[in-house]
């Protein structure tokens, strides 16, 4: 099941340890990018636009839960 993306008044926490700093997340991206390549042909991406991403797992970093990351309210956020 994907896990939401926070937003400005929430975050992600890990319900098993509490951890709310060190995720590993793995997430899918459709991009559209504009890459200029020097005479040397090596590349450099100078625009990028997600035309739409998805957030497959969020894993702790701490205690390796990957059904445990939920959303959260951050501190002194206007709900």
């Amino acid at each position: 099941m994907p896990v939401p993306l926070p937003t400005d008044t929430t975050r992600w926490r890990c319900a098993l340890c509490g951890n709310l700093t060190r995720f590993d997340v793995t997430r899918s991206s459709k991009v559209v990018e504009y890459v200029h390549l020097d005479l040397a042909g090596a590349p450099k991406v100078e625009e990028r636009e997600v035309v739409s991403e998805t957030i497959e797992s969020v894993r702790c970093r701490w205690c390796n839960a990957v059904d445990q990351v939920e959303l959260v309210d951050r501190p002194g956020a206007d709900s």
